[in-house]
């Protein structure tokens, strides 16, 4: 089966019926985008104190006073010293984060007091403040102090949600077909989103919130195979590369809600609705035309291409016969009843490891799914460090992308998939080990580097998508992507971890982040180019492609005539030169 690419050649590279069914797909994915943040309003923790017994009538906060708690929120400050408090019953109340004291004996109402106090615990009553944001899952199921564990552990669990859709979606991918699976994750990201939204029980919450990360992955996973098997090499890199800048604008579209909806029920289910469109014609998404020729449904196939040339305006003169090869393919053509009958091999993760050369491009290749995620989410827990709106600086977040991504879609179209990701990662590594010279004082000169670094390191994460998916052949494509994809998000759990060591140095994570991302960028150089390549779709086909790249490299060198013109030409197969 050599010859689907010619699929593009007749039918168009990204014409009407690919443009359509592309952007049809991708807006899903700002859905993608805006689950994976919404953790980050879901469980704002606002300023907080100890609540105390009675009605406020006066409260102190170093040289501010006020009749009411919110005239002190302004200007205090967690961590430095505790808000006093006067109730209606003339008991003054020394109020901090996780502990209360009971003035013993007090006369006067002043912030200074040397006399006896008694401690009690805050018995799980608190005030908030709730200028910003007026309800999250932790002012409403109270998730401070020592319940504090169970906020933080709201992204992680995610996360493995995360991990675990990804190898499962796109294993069952591979089976059944990239549009049911589509379908079925867009579906239930519309369910359990809402479901997150109406549920009244932290427990339940983080079950829901588990299922959703799963589905959301799965959707994330497999639409980045569906749009690579429907799009022609010559606009690949940029259909692969966009799909990153729509999860882009779900990172924006987050700040943005998360600006206007202060309650977190309400902002839940205000971004699931964004999901709600994609379900009117997800159901008319056909399957890819790979999936079909791989698996013998040669009748779906035919029909489909003729649907492709009739949309797109162009006579339905390609016929299935032409992007098989007879002769693998038993004829099987000819008798489509037949050709459906064919037993099936199942693969499994054990594939991506069938040999010495696709075992070490695997191992590569999830090492880059890796450092791309880690150093991506060290730099973004890094940067909540820069001050100012929070919903700005996340808005920046996600706009800051999308010049790292143009960028890597001009190189990879010029240079190479090869030559842009280990230039990458070489340049953040080289970039992260430079800041720990950089002096403490020299804040503007830490963030530059600290932003070069992410930009480069974006750069490889962006690509490594697409790369992932020309590197692997079509019966094993998503569960390529899939399992890379589960790399990828072990990156993202370890790196909050990461982010801790600044305990012990405040340059750690950055110097971990290099260290790997140098090693992983040279490890890189031994991955095979695609540029230029049809997708692959039998392991041996993929296993060769180092090789024949090689020998096509080669060819031109050994034997090169000088024609009438003065021109040079390869004496040879033009399609291998």
């Amino acid at each position: 089966m050599k010859h689907v690419e010619r699929i593009f050649d007749e039918l168009g590279h990204f014409k009407r019926f690919q443009a359509c069914l592309y952007f049809a797909a991708v807006f899903q994915t700002i859905a993608c985008g805006v689950h994976y943040l919404a953790s980050v309003f879901l469980v704002e923790t606002p300023k907080f104190l100890c609540a105390s017994p009675g009605n406020i009538t006066g409260a102190l906060y170093g040289n501010h006073s006020g009749t009411v708690l919110e005239d002190i929120w302004p200007h205090y400050t967690p961590g430095n010293g505790p808000v006093v408090v006067q109730n209606s019953i003339g008991e003054q109340w020394e109020l901090s984060q996780c502990r209360r004291a009971l003035r013993i004996n007090s006369m006067g109402f002043d912030y200074q007091f040397d006399g006896n106090k008694t401690v009690y615990s805050c018995a799980g009553n608190f005030f908030f403040d709730r200028s910003g944001v007026q309800e999250s899952i932790v002012t409403d199921w109270g998730l401070v102090c020592e319940r504090e564990w169970l906020a933080k552990l709201c992204q992680p669990v995610f996360m493995m949600g995360v991990l675990v859709g990804a190898v499962i979606f796109g294993d069952v991918a591979d089976r059944v077909g990239r549009r049911p699976i589509l379908m079925l994750t867009s579906l239930c990201q519309f369910v359990f989103g809402v479901s997150v939204g109406l549920t009244g029980n932290y427990y339940a919450f983080m079950i829901l919130r588990f299922l959703l990360a799963m589905v959301s992955s799965g959707y994330l996973v497999v639409v980045f195979v569906y749009v690579t098997e429907f799009t022609g090499i010559k606009v690949r890199v940029w259909t692969s590369m966009h799909v990153h800048a729509c999860f882009a604008v779900g990172v924006m579209v987050v700040a943005l809600v998360g600006y206007l909806v202060r309650v977190w029920w309400v902002y839940q289910i205000v971004l699931s609705l964004s999901t709600a469109p994609f379900l009117l014609f997800c159901w008319k998404f056909p399957e890819t035309p790979f999936y079909l020729l791989t698996k013998g449904r040669y009748r779906e196939a035919q029909d489909l291409l003729d649907s492709i040339a009739r949309f797109n305006g162009l006579p339905a003169t390609l016929t299935v016969a032409d992007l098989v090869d007879a002769k693998q393919d038993g004829l099987l053509v000819k008798d489509p009843e037949l050709s459906e009958e064919k037993p099936e091999k199942k693969f499994s993760i054990l594939d991506l490891f069938c040999s010495w050369s696709m075992a070490c491009r695997t191992l590569i290749v999830w090492s880059v799914w890796f450092i791309g995620s880690l150093g991506y989410y060290v730099f973004s827990l890094g940067s909540v460090n820069l001050g100012g709106n929070q919903y700005i600086n996340l808005f920046l977040a996600g706009a800051v992308e999308l010049p790292s991504y143009v960028i890597a879609c001009l190189a990879m179209e010029r240079v190479g998939r090869k030559k842009t990701c280990s230039p990458s990662l070489l340049l953040g590594g080289v970039v992260c080990m430079l800041i720990i010279f950089v002096p403490k004082d020299m804040e503007v000169l830490v963030i530059i580097l600290s932003m070069t670094g992410k930009f480069a390191v974006a750069i490889a994460f962006g690509l490594i998508y697409l790369y992932t998916c020309e590197l692997y052949p079509t019966i094993i494509r998503s569960l390529a992507v899939g399992s890379g994809s589960m790399m990828c998000r072990v990156g993202s759990v370890v790196a909050p971890f990461c982010v801790y060591l600044v305990d012990i140095w405040i340059y750690l994570p950055q110097l971990i982040v290099g260290v790997l991302a140098f090693a992983v960028g040279v490890l890189t150089l031994w991955l095979p180019e695609t540029l230029g390549q049809p997708l692959t779709n039998t392991l041996e086909e993929a296993a060769a492609l180092g090789s024949a790249l090689k020998q096509a490299d080669a060819a031109p060198r050994e034997k090169v005539e000088l024609q009438p013109g003065g021109r040079p030409e390869a004496n040879g197969d033009p399609a291998k030169v």
